[in-house]
């Protein structure tokens, strides 16, 4: 397979554009954030096949945008040549749906990549949000909100748990960490691109709409002020209900305004003698307690 001339300098205009997506502010205004490494490259090239084949493809979900509304599609493959050889299935696919792919040398490589050990492969995606009303219906069974979470190995693990779990959406309030930087993305292993994400919205909105569709409001927070506190597995909890789960900051928990929105509160009882449970931990106790029961 013959490969075209490699970007050598990281001053070209197209890579000058892809290293501004590791900055917030831009990625805000551009709409588009950067996935590195294969298994993330390859999640949003199989979103990109769906967003080009609506109703072609088996299982596509209700959420998922057309050609027209490209939600996640991939705008742009870097791959180095050596990395070309290792996934060749990278460049039919770019070719095929004629996505704008670039060769890179490993100094272009190193401006564009946020790892030290890069496997050569980063793609420019456009951002996956989609509003709040399009997530909870009649038929919505489970949603996680994500409340003044800072931490961006925490925000992504937890939507790879709402994933595996099949959880409806996850919803992030305006207060909490941009899911697309670098560190988030990479803890979603993927999962970014198979969970309608929700950003930017206010819990009150959420817990108010989650209410009126006929969800329960349930808080995940240990401590002593929150209300109606229960183990995640009490049968004073039906977690066969249609749920809302809201998480809290990593440090201080939920505001005592923010528990007054939920209906009840759960904590994970704590047995031996750790301080305190890292919040993807509980919160995967929570996710999937609710999964479990709703299956049943």
């Amino acid at each position: 397979m013959k490969l075209p001339d490699a970007i050598s300098s990281p001053n070209s205009k197209r890579v000058k554009h892809a290293v501004k997506l590791r900055e917030r502010r831009s990625r805000k205004t551009m709409g588009q954030f950067l996935v590195e490494g294969p298994q993330a490259v390859r999640e949003a090239l199989e979103r990109h096949v769906e967003l080009e084949l609506p109703g072609q493809v088996p299982g596509i979900p209700d959420w998922v945008g057309s050609a027209a509304d490209p939600q996640g599609a991939v705008i742009e493959l870097f791959i180095t040549e050596e990395a070309a050889a290792a996934h060749p299935e990278f460049v039919q696919a770019v070719k095929a749906y004629d996505i704008r792919w670039n060769i890179i040398t490993e100094d272009v490589l190193a401006e564009l990549s946020a790892t030290v050990n890069s496997q050569g492969i980063v793609a420019g995606c456009e951002v996956l949000d989609v509003e709040l009303s399009s997530v909870i219906d009649k038929e919505t069974q489970l949603i996680v909100v994500l409340s003044q979470v800072r931490d961006p190995g925490n925000a992504g693990t937890i939507i790879r748990l709402a994933d595996a779990a099949g959880a409806d959406a996850v919803v992030l309030t305006s207060s909490s960490v941009d899911i697309y930087n670098d560190k988030a993305v990479r803890s979603t292993a993927g999962s970014l691109f198979h969970t309608p994400v929700v950003t930017g919205v206010g819990l009150a909105e959420v817990t108010e709409l989650a209410r009126s569709r006929g969800l329960q409001v349930l808080a995940a927070d240990a401590n002593e002020r929150a209300h109606d506190v229960h183990n995640p597995w009490d049968t004073g909890l039906d977690l066969a209900a249609r749920t809302t789960w809201v998480f809290g900051n990593e440090a201080w928990g939920m505001k005592d305004a923010d528990l007054d929105l939920c209906d009840a509160s759960a904590a994970v009882p704590i047995y031996g003698k750790a301080e305190s449970l890292n919040l993807a931990t509980a919160a995967s106790v929570c996710i999937y307690e609710s999964a479990r029961n709703q299956r049943m």
